[in-house]
């Protein structure tokens, strides 16, 4: 199922700027996945796909639909088999445990209702215990890039269909890093959202206290903008959390610092490429503005022994207890030595381990005061097929080095692209920060991936093309809401796309929605005063003109610093679209005409700097 340079372009970017354009509709788009998802599975990324009839009607749910009002509008997306999808079964990897969920798991839902196309479940390690992707009874999950190698796990399937060009993103989850480590395996971006930011409502649970729903993507800009739709609190679901009001500013701005292990804790296990690859990818960081600190990593290391060391394996067992107290024999073999060695742990160890993570993190704490992120291997090496299965356990410690302790100190992480080793597999870092620093993170993230990388999974397909919103800047998507809110603001002058203030709607997360013109109810001036020059819209009941607009949305957590630093005589307003919609806008006061250049008779802000004089 190898798809190389035959791999259509799922990017959402991509995608999008067809369906606005009407080049392309969902319906179209489904038929033309078919040949692809109906082929034969040498990968083992499904465990159920839909079926043609299901898979068109979702499609044709859309055919009515605004495409410009659905952030995800005809957006292909697969789903990990321990999370819900109505009416199919849910198995977590193992067919004695199915049942069917009559309602789609909270995340599902919102990302359905933004337009998204489920396409099927993925295949996993059995209850998400692993990071190979080799612990499953519908076959191990194979590298996308070489088939002879792991995929990476517990997310395996969810990892591979969007490397192999099947879907334009998928939800996985992570415990101890499986949303990571497949990433890095199949050249994926791979998050790892704070605790709580998405709701863990209709998922079966490994452990309750570190499950994050997590995304992979071909791009940040592409997991930024799921994570702006999947995001919410949710008060059905015990363990969601209200995210900050207002997100801390990108990294890089004033220039960053950040922190890696030092030499004596880097490990690679036998990968002679890791050492190079890595260092490779700290200088990157340097040139674009990082300050390298070393990390003193060793309580970071120690906090990652805890969770298969530790009584948090008896959270696993609680989240299946009945299930394996019945029928120990339908698991796994390496899955039911795992688990069942909560069987010897008691409330006392629980407490001491709990006793132990709370210094710990103290201890970690301290790393903060000396970076702002941290950047560390994704994993040091791979291994194949064979080499998993012949050696489960030890194989598996070793690809959790660099992730195990994420979830137990509740960071934010994101995996990215980093090259090619020389023998051709993938190698991949990961950033993280704090609790709540997604925003920061994928903004970082899409400027790295863009100076590592070249090609995104095994598509063979260009990272630039997959890059972009209808013409913004990259990075528009690398800063999210995290409460599900927006507000549409059309603009006219020096915010639009390329022109000099446009950073200020990028910086703040906005996407670009559409291009459109106005109602031909204003008359257009360009007003005096210092570069960069503004233009100012007048509501007027004559003489008025089409004007053209951008239209872009804006997380409302970020809408009020945008207002507050608009200057008079302009502001915000309501304006009226061509179609008959009206949205928020730069408007001007009627007085600031007198003494301005009007340029009605141009409708562009862009025809008058093509005319001005230079």
């Amino acid at each position: 199922m190898t798809l190389q340079n035959s791999a259509l372009n799922l990017s959402l970017p991509h995608l999008r700027e067809r369906y606005l354009r009407r080049e392309l509709t969902p319906r179209q788009l489904i038929e033309q996945l078919l040949p692809a998802l109906e082929a034969e599975d040498t990968h083992h990324v499904w465990i159920q796909r839909l079926d043609r009839a299901a898979l068109r009607e979702y499609a044709d749910a859309l055919a009515d639909q605004d495409a410009a009002a659905l952030p995800l509008y005809g957006i292909p997306f697969a789903i990990k088999d321990n999370i819900d999808l109505a009416g199919v079964p849910t198995t977590a990897g193992c067919p004695a445990y199915a049942y069917m969920p009559a309602q789609h798991a909270a995340v599902v839902q919102r990302l359905i209702e933004a337009g998204a196309i489920p396409l099927g479940k993925t295949n996993l390690d059995q209850f998400a215990t692993g990071l190979s992707g080799a612990r499953s009874p519908h076959g191990a999950g194979r590298n996308a890039l070489n088939p002879e190698y792991i995929s990476g796990g517990s997310s395996s399937g969810s990892a591979l269909s969007v490397a192999l060009g099947l879907a334009s993103f998928s939800l996985g989850t992570d415990t101890a890093g499986s949303g990571r480590v497949p990433a890095m395996l199949n050249n994926l971006v791979g998050l790892k959202p704070t605790l709580g930011l998405l709701s863990n409502r209709g998922l079966v649970p490994a452990c309750k206290t570190l499950d994050a729903i997590s995304i992979f993507a071909l791009t940040a800009a592409d997991a930024a903008a799921v994570l702006a739709v999947a995001a919410a609190y949710d008060d059905a679901d015990p363990y969601s959390r209200t995210a900050p009001a207002a997100p801390p500013l990108p990294f890089g701005a004033n220039g960053f610092r950040f922190g890696v292990p030092a030499a004596k804790d880097l490990a690679y296990f036998g990968n002679a490429a890791g050492p190079e690859r890595f260092a490779a990818a700290c200088a990157a960081l340097r040139e674009l503005g990082g300050t390298l600190v070393e990390i003193d990593f060793a309580p970071f290391l120690e906090t990652a022994r805890l969770l298969y060391e530790g009584p948090w394996v008896a959270e696993r067992y609680a989240a299946i207890a009945d299930f394996i107290e019945a029928q120990p024999d339908a698991l796994f073999p390496v899955t039911r030595e795992i688990i069942g060695k909560a069987r010897g742990i008691d409330a006392v160890s629980a407490f001491q381990a709990q006793y132990r993570l709370q210094a710990l993190r103290r201890r970690t704490a301290q790393a903060w005061q000396q970076c702002d992120v941290m950047l560390t291997p994704t994993a040091g090496t791979t291994y194949t097929v064979r080499q998993m299965e012949d050696d489960p356990v030890r194989l598996n410690s070793n690809l959790g080095y660099y992730t195990n302790f994420v979830n137990l100190l509740n960071l934010s992480a994101i995996a990215v692209p980093a090259g090619f080793q020389s023998d051709g597999l993938p190698f991949g870092v990961t950033l993280f920060a704090q609790e709540f620093s997604e925003a920061r993170l994928l903004a970082l993230a899409a400027r790295l991936h863009r100076v590592t990388s070249s090609t995104v999974g095994a598509t063979g397909i260009a990272l630039c093309a997959c890059e972009g919103v209808a013409g913004a800047e990259p990075d528009s998507a690398a800063s999210v809401p995290m409460n599900g809110a927006y507000v549409d603001v059309a603009v006219c002058g020096a915010h639009m796309s390329g022109l000099p203030l446009n950073p200020q709607l990028t910086e703040r997360g906005a996407q670009l929605l559409k291009r459109t013109a106005s109602a031909p109810i204003y008359r257009f001036y360009a007003l005096p005063g210092a570069a960069p020059k503004r233009p100012g819209m007048v509501r007027s009941d004559s003489g008025g003109a089409a004007i053209e607009l951008e239209v872009w949305r804006m997380p409302l957590t970020a809408y009020g610093s945008f207002v507050a630093g608009i200057p008079s005589p302009l502001g915000i307003g309501t304006v009226q679209l061509a179609d008959g919609s009206a949205v928020q806008g730069f408007v001007c006061e009627a007085i600031a005409a007198a003494g301005s250049t009007e340029i009605t008779h141009l409708g562009s802000w862009r025809k008058y700097g093509q005319e001005a004089p230079k």
